[in-house]
């Protein structure tokens, strides 16, 4: 007893002083390092305010390929110092990291202790989409939040749909949360944030029209633009042009392999909420999302963090750190990438560990889809109107006798 006492002292001490660690790295790079993605965003909340040069023009190499909403929101930020404005940032995605991990705690039905948040998020801070997010300036974890706040709100039976609406008007792919909470027979939470998407669309073409008709035309859906093949890319659409040597041998056929995946993620998103497990909902429609994106970066894959605590909380503790260190590590970085010929085609082991993050994803979906399907044949849906929906807090799908205490 003694010994589990002292291990009890110095974990608190530990843990926050690993997170303060990180947090003054981050500042301090921030502070230093002129990220690529952060500039391409500034640049866009000046180009925006001259409409059509929003995407006719190239910003230090690369093309701006948010809506013109996304500019919109990044004009405020353009108006700052440049130092400034990347360690607000930056400052802003810890923020934004630490509150998801709040709020995927108490989907996981668990008590969000400040010691277990703070833990959750240094752990978090160690993985490829976390520090890929932050290096690059990216908005991945102000999205998260966003999102993850409408799902826990849901949860709880409130109205949502800012969150998703807003996240979905500046980056499209979680659009899909859209459509989880219409099947989710959460309508007006799904008349909300399709509302919320069309009046931030509306911003957009007030700001700049002829740049809005551009891209809701011609180039929300155009891939060309942004490197499709390259590595990060490991969407199932980017793993399919390098296997077949471009996208010139992927033909009309590919999308049905979207839509096969919506449909399936979807209905056991579905099942999951109707057996009141919304952290399984939320980690399944994340992945459905990046699975359905022909574009899905590395550091897109900031929802492996409520798949991998779904694992745990299942007591699938490892599967839950496999996943973690194949998502710190990234073994992908070690292949071939540099856009040049030898990362096309099909090369047994070295393709796999390529694509390691979509073969993970898959993994998880496949499994946490028949997770769904065994539940729903084991407790299927009551033919009588089901009653309001029980808090997450007291909705958790664990074995009996895994109380709280326990993970925490």
């Amino acid at each position: 007893m003694r010994g589990v006492a002292a291990k009890g002292r110095w974990a608190a001490p530990a843990v926050y002083s690993l997170l303060g660690v990180e947090v003054a790295a981050v500042i301090a790079f921030a502070a230093s390092y002129n990220a690529l993605d952060f500039r391409i965003y500034m640049w866009g909340g000046h180009a925006v305010t001259h409409d059509t040069r929003l995407y006719l023009t190239l910003a230090f190499g690369h093309w701006f390929t948010y809506s013109p909403f996304a500019a919109v929101v990044f004009v405020p930020i353009a108006a700052l110092p440049l130092v400034v404005a990347r360690v607000l940032w930056d400052l802003t995605s810890v923020a934004a990291l630490v509150y998801s991990c709040v709020i995927i705690v108490k989907l996981a039905g668990y008590r969000p202790s400040r010691l277990l948040v703070a833990g959750l998020a240094a752990a978090a801070m160690a993985l490829d989409p976390v520090y890929q997010t932050l290096f690059l300036g990216q908005i991945n974890l102000i999205l998260l939040a966003l999102v993850l706040t409408d799902l826990w709100r849901a949860a709880q039976g409130r109205d949502a749909g800012l969150g998703v609406g807003i996240a979905a008007a500046i980056k499209l792919t979680p659009g899909i949360f859209i459509l989880f909470f219409l099947l989710a027979r959460r309508t007006k939470s799904a008349v909300i944030a399709a509302g919320t998407f069309v009046a931030c669309g509306l911003i957009g073409f007030a700001v700049a029209p002829r740049a809005s008709e551009l891209y809701w035309r011609h180039l929300f859906f155009d891939t060309s633009r942004v490197g499709a093949p390259y590595i990060s890319n490991q969407s199932p659409y980017a793993a399919a042009i390098r296997i077949a040597q471009g996208a010139a041998h992927i033909g009309s056929w590919w999308a049905v392999i979207p839509i096969a995946f919506a449909a399936l993620g979807l209905a056991a998103a579905t099942s999951l909420v109707r057996q009141h497990d919304w952290l399984g909902a939320t980690a399944i429609t994340g992945t459905t999302g990046l699975l359905v994106s022909p574009i899905s970066w590395a550091h897109h894959w900031v929802w492996v963090l409520p798949a991998l605590v779904w694992l745990v909380r299942q007591d699938h503790r490892a599967a839950a750190a496999a996943g973690y260190l194949l998502f710190a590590l990234a073994p992908f970085w070690f292949t071939p990438h540099s856009g040049g010929p030898r990362e096309y085609g099909f090369h047994g082991l070295d393709t796999l560990v390529a694509n390691c993050f979509l073969a993970a994803g898959l993994i998880f979906f496949g499994y946490l889809a028949t997770h769904a399907y065994l539940l729903l044949r084991r407790n299927p849906p009551p033919t009588q109107p089901a009653p309001a929906e029980l808090p997450a807090e007291s909705a958790h799908r664990g074995r009996p006798g895994r109380g709280r205490d326990r993970v925490a």
